[in-house]
């Protein structure tokens, strides 16, 4: 079956005048066109049926782009979700009228601002617009704070938790919004705590809560001050914690441990927080349960760790529990969770030895 005779001439002559992106309204059976002068249009008239029909159209728009009939490869969708589609081909994927191509173009690293407008042109998808603001191409350019403006119009409408956190982590990005719209956003978070999720991944030291420095003597922040200048990383996560940010950062996580909604909550505060102190280990998740990290953290012995211990040595166990607080992952609640799918007061309960214990350490640097 091949295309119309008016749809063929049509579209060959949409092509020949070079388009910037092509997309397909298939509920319509209509395809636009947009280059440097505008959007045009062109009303399909099938002769089979609809899906048959769409599937040449994309032949012929495949064959013209790329020099084979045979469509973009859907195939290749885990290949090209994963980042993997060469940056010199972007442009074509945003002529082939297929949304998986769109996809793709989105996961590119090399996309440029330009690209990406053509692009929110195709499909403005919310799962779009936060692979292209995970880029700091887009970040930076024009489209940033459209991208940004769309997601935070559509965050009321979204129910996954971990879709909301990560929404608010790249809304939250330099630039993007307003500071009346964020103070706006953490309002919500008294009725929404998820949200508070998405401050602490995006912003952990510029919280817009108020907060007093700790308790941190003069003496102790002079001791520090050197060793921090050195690169001792528990000198400079001590007087990072002890300060107004810190201060506003523990306040608010310890908010997100009282009622967490879900298991996704739960595993992705305790990230946010080994994210925070990763600089005390570097390595990453070591994927211990509580009582392996508190046996280790009693075992600590390393030169950073003594220097600052002998600088502060009434904070002994303040620095010892940073470091334990540096391995946090699921890994401490895996004993608990890896059996069980509950949510809500339930999750909670069963959490409730882990999350007390948890709160103990984080309380620890707390006005003391």
């Amino acid at each position: 079956m091949e295309l119309t005779s008016e749809d063929s001439l049509r579209l060959n002559v949409l092509l020949a005048n070079k388009p910037q992106a092509i997309r397909i309204d298939e509920s319509s059976m209509t395809l636009f066109g947009l280059s440097e002068r505008g959007e045009s249009r062109i009303i399909l008239n099938p002769n089979c049926r609809d899906d048959l029909y769409l599937r040449k159209v994309r032949e012929l728009l495949s064959g013209h782009v790329q020099g084979s009939p045979g469509g973009y490869p859907v195939y290749l969708k885990r290949w090209s979700r994963m980042g993997q589609t060469r940056d010199d081909n972007l442009e074509q994927l945003l002529l082939l009228g297929e949304p998986e191509a769109v996809v793709a173009f989105t996961c590119a690293k090399g996309i440029t601002d330009e690209l990406a407008r053509r692009a929110w042109w195709i499909s403005q998808d919310p799962d779009n617009a936060r692979r292209m603001l995970d880029n700091p191409q887009i970040v930076d350019g024009s489209m940033g704070p459209e991208l940004a403006r769309f997601l935070l119009d559509y965050l009321p409408f979204e129910t996954e938790s971990m879709v909301i956190i990560e929404s608010l982590r790249l809304i939250l990005q330099p630039g993007l919004i307003s500071e009346q719209e964020k103070v706006s956003l953490w309002k919500r978070c008294q009725r929404k705590p998820t949200y508070y999720l998405g401050f602490l991944a995006a912003l952990p030291d510029d919280l817009p809560v108020e907060s007093v420095p700790g308790s941190m003597t003069d003496h102790e922040k002079a001791a520090l001050l050197p060793l921090s200048e050195q690169g001792n990383p528990f000198a400079a996560q001590l007087l990072r914690i002890h300060s107004s940010p810190g201060q506003g950062f523990i306040s608010t996580v310890l908010t997100v441990i009282e009622k967490p909604a879900n298991q996704d909550v739960v595993a992705t505060l305790l990230d946010v927080v080994r994210e925070y102190l990763q600089s005390l280990r570097p390595t990453g998740d070591p994927d211990l349960t509580l009582e392996e990290l508190e046996a280790e953290a009693d075992g600590l012995c390393s030169d950073a760790f003594v220097a600052c211990r002998d600088a502060v040595s009434r904070r002994e166990t303040e620095i010892r529990s940073l470091y334990l607080l540096s391995g946090l992952g699921y890994g401490i609640v895996r004993p608990v969770l890896s059996n069980t799918d509950a949510i809500g007061s339930l999750m909670r309960k069963k959490l409730a030895p882990v999350s007390e214990r948890l709160k103990q350490l984080l309380q620890r640097f707390q006005g003391g």
